[in-house]
């Protein structure tokens, strides 16, 4: 863990020194850059014509004020309201459907990579850029906005994005953090799987900042992914502790509080007993974009009602 955040750490550093190198250049570099699958992206001008294949991406280039350059979005895209006029494309497509459309940059993520190699080849093959990204916690994430703003020619754009969701964690973090007593709260995330989230998921994030204690601290990752399988013994011998019962709920996870009350061995759980249930979107909880500001509000809301109102929220703000 220790070697993995010193790695972590000289990557962003050195990223930074290079957007540094980059902003006070007189001259226009080829600039470098390396996605997820390890694929070594060169170019000398921001890339115009993008077709985002996640939902992450499409929110993330329309914050940094790029809705003219997107061409297309996948068909789950849906926010902001202007990214449903989009073309819609998906991973199915037939690789013409995108060359019709002439993109200069198609932004991936790792599944799609991993799930779809013949159309990623097919794309590369035919003179368009692919990159494949997808941050797995915080951290991550800020180097993945600065990746994108260093995409498309908007890095002060990313780096104002990246100061204005620090400040507002941090209005959020003084209003929580001298807590007297923290509620512990376990986080599905799927289920029918009995599913939650690892402790450096951004959901636990969310969570942690809003002042809740993550009882599922333990989960452990079966894969190189954020989601556990935590069963339901597992679940249960904490039955007593967990004073709130969050759900993700969304398209991974469109359960119901009514389906969370009746399954079978949850009624000794203490939410459960005391109908401290709430389900929250996935989309502001999940992914890497700034909305995730907004849940911390709503985990906050939930977990400290007194405290997270609109007066102290406003004057945090200001």
């Amino acid at each position: 863990m220790q070697s993995r955040c010193i790695i972590r750490c000289i990557n962003i550093i050195g990223l930074v020194i290079f957007l540094i190198l980059f902003l006070f250049s007189g001259l226009c570099p080829a600039l470098t850059l390396i996605d997820h699958h390890q694929r070594r992206i060169d170019f000398d001008k921001p890339f115009k014509r993008i077709i985002s294949l996640y939902g992450a991406h499409t929110e993330n280039l329309f914050s940094l004020g790029l809705e003219n350059q997107i061409i297309g979005v996948s068909h789950n895209d849906l926010f902001p309201l202007s990214a449903d006029r989009k073309q819609k494309f998906s991973y199915h497509d037939d690789p013409e459907k995108f060359l019709a459309f002439s993109p200069d940059l198609v932004l991936i993520r790792p599944m799609i990579d991993n799930g779809y190699p013949e159309l990623i080849k097919r794309l590369e093959k035919s003179g368009i850029t692919v990159v494949s990204l997808q941050p797995s916690d915080i951290d991550e994430m800020y180097d993945y906005w600065l990746k994108l703003g260093l995409l498309t020619g908007k890095i002060e754009a990313a780096e104002k994005m990246i100061q204005e969701f620090k400040e507002k964690t941090g209005h959020i973090l003084s209003l929580t953090r001298d807590l007297p007593l923290k509620k512990k709260v376990y986080f599905e995330a799927i289920h029918v799987k009995m599913k939650t989230f690892t402790k450096d998921a951004m959901p636990i994030f969310v969570l942690e900042t809003a002042g809740g204690i993550n009882i599922a601290s333990d989960a452990v990752a079966s894969r190189d992914t954020n989601i556990a399988v935590y069963g339901k013994e597992q679940l249960l011998s904490k039955a007593s502790e967990i004073d709130v019962f969050l759900a993700q709920t969304g398209i991974m996870n469109s359960v119901t509080v009514q389906e969370i009350k009746t399954e079978p061995g949850f009624n000794i759980i203490k939410a459960i007993k005391e109908n401290q249930i709430y389900l929250i979107d996935e989309n502001i909880i999940s992914r890497p974009v700034p909305r995730l500001y907004e849940g911390m509000v709503s985990v906050g809301k939930i977990l400290y009602p007194d405290i997270f109102t609109e007066k102290k929220l406003n004057k945090e703000m200001q």
